[in-house]
């Protein structure tokens, strides 16, 4: 497994286990937690795409990372 590999499955292994838990209850959808491992996947798997240079991917978990930012920016936003 090549540096890439592993990038991309660290964000995948972030991404799918915050979609789970969400679906299932376990965790709020309008939770910190839900929006951090969603950030920290959607980074990772957006520079492992990067890396590889597969530009639809790229986009893809792009937006990902940025609409997770701004949910959580809008979720801090309201507890204070």
């Amino acid at each position: 497994m090549n540096f890439n590999d592993v990038i991309g499955s660290v964000g995948v292994g972030a991404i799918l286990p915050a979609y789970f838990l969400n679906v299932f209850s376990f965790i709020p959808k309008e939770g910190k937690l839900f929006f951090l491992m969603n950030v920290l996947g959607a980074g990772l798997a957006c520079y492992a795409s990067v890396l590889i240079n597969y530009v639809p991917f790229i986009v893809l978990e792009a937006v990902w990372c940025i609409v997770s930012i701004a949910g959580f920016i809008k979720l801090i936003s309201k507890t204070k």
